[in-house]
């Protein structure tokens, strides 16, 4: 019985590893997020039950394939110690909701839409991408209070000089807030700019000082600590799968220190075989 488990366990595993299994995951994948697509148009509605066949088809398919890849496992609690399981199986589980005129439709349909993150399951670079944007939130969470210290100053500026101007861009601090975010995103900047300027001649500074600090050092900043996580996530995987130039570094450090310690073991022996060749000098002379 447990050869036939074995066998049987072998088998899914190839499953899981071929690559042709894969291709054919994501584009069903694929075919399940087109299906969502099509059915917000009214001129699929003559082909509802289709539509509604071919969800079920792609429900069945992601269920058998849930179940092949648990299977594939030695033990099925080493399944769920990776994240990305769970979190595949949590959206095959809610997609069995049925879709049909009850109240949990709009649950079933909401659920049906977060399939089409499994693509970021099945694809490593996916994988790497989610996993850099993760963990670089901690780091950009300073530059972002960093970024909120510094709007929060300019927006203070920014109502206590304008508001006579135009109230209801400058009125006070939070609307203030609002108006620089609409400058950080240059929608119509200039516009703003040349109201206040009619008064002040000078604001352009104020602008171009607080355009310079958001658009220019703060977004360079985030996009600099994304890049760095993400060569670290690169490097990482590179060892893990032995390929790559990461990988290939660390392999030549570990033959460097291979050879270090055969060298200091060679040094040991040399001294040792010194030492004996003077005390077996110091024997003859006596």
């Amino acid at each position: 019985m447990n050869t036939q488990l074995l066998t049987w366990r072998d088998r899914f595993e190839r499953i899981r590893a071929n690559k042709i299994f894969e291709t054919v995951v994501i584009a069903i994948i694929i075919v399940s997020a087109l299906l969502i697509g099509a059915k917000t148009y009214e001129e699929t509605s003559r082909f509802h039950y289709w539509l509604l066949a071919l969800d079920m088809a792609v429900t069945v398919f992601f269920l058998v394939e849930i179940l092949i890849r648990m299977a594939a496992e030695k033990r099925l609690r080493d399944f769920f110690k990776q994240g990305w399981n769970v979190f595949d199986f949590l959206i095959v589980t809610a997609s069995l909701i049925p879709v049909g005129e009850s109240d949990m439709v709009l649950l079933a349909r909401l659920l049906r839409i977060f399939r089409v993150l499994r693509l970021v399951s099945m694809i490593p670079e996916l994988r790497m991408l989610m996993a850099a944007l993760v963990k670089s939130i901690p780091r950009m969470g300073y530059v972002a209070l960093l970024m909120f210290i510094i709007f929060y100053i300019y927006s203070a500026i920014g109502s206590f000089l304008f508001a006579d101007v135009d109230d209801y861009l400058w009125g006070n601090i939070a609307v203030a807030m609002l108006t620089l975010f609409r400058i950080a995103t240059f929608e119509d900047w200039t516009d703003i700019m040349y109201a206040t300027q009619e008064d002040f001649s000078w604001s352009w500074l104020y602008y171009l000082t607080f355009i310079f600090l958001t658009a220019f050092i703060f977004l360079n900043m985030m996009i600099g600590i994304v890049l760095d996580v993400m060569q670290k996530e690169s490097m990482a995987i590179e060892l893990e799968s032995g390929e790559g130039e990461a990988a290939e570094i660390q392999g030549l450090r570990g033959d460097v220190r291979e050879l270090r310690e055969q060298v200091t073991r060679l040094e040991s022996l040399l001294i040792q075989q010194n030492e004996a060749s003077s005390s077996r000098r110091l024997t003859d002379e006596s």
